[in-house]
């Protein structure tokens, strides 16, 4: 299954870049932006998109 990861932005909320990656890669993903304290919306991918 893959995932649209997107960052937000920290004072709106807004979406500041988008990628879509694999189950196995969101796990790091989310370590990572826990570590600086980043905010993400992670959702399914659109398989159309691909």
């Amino acid at each position: 299954m893959r995932f649209e990861v997107m960052r937000l932005d920290d004072v709106d909320g807004t979406p500041v870049d988008t990628t879509v990656v694999d189950a196995a890669s969101v796990n790091r993903i989310v370590q990572q932006a826990a570590a600086i304290g980043q905010r993400l919306w992670i959702r399914p991918a659109d398989t159309s998109a691909m």
